[in-house]
């Protein structure tokens, strides 16, 4: 499986930001975890979507989260 997690490509979706190999939107997963669902459930309904992908771009959004606590500090003072 590729390092890649998330692809943006104008012939894809028109650029929408979808897990990579796939035209499942990132949107998608967050859109899910926002109403309750579970990882699971994400993945049945979108089976080309790997547990790996999944759990590599919450990681990187954490990531992005802990590196943006300044600004985001900044917003919520």
């Amino acid at each position: 499986m590729s390092d890649q997690i998330i692809n943006i490509d104008s012939e894809i979706l028109g650029g929408t930001p979808v897990f990579y190999g796939t035209r499942v939107p990132i949107k998608n997963l967050f859109d899910y975890i926002e109403t309750g669902e579970s990882i699971d459930y994400f993945l049945d309904d979108f089976s080309a979507v790997s547990r790996e992908q999944v759990i590599k771009l919450l990681e990187m959004s954490k990531k992005l989260l802990e590196s943006s606590s300044n600004i985001l500090h900044e917003n919520i003072a």
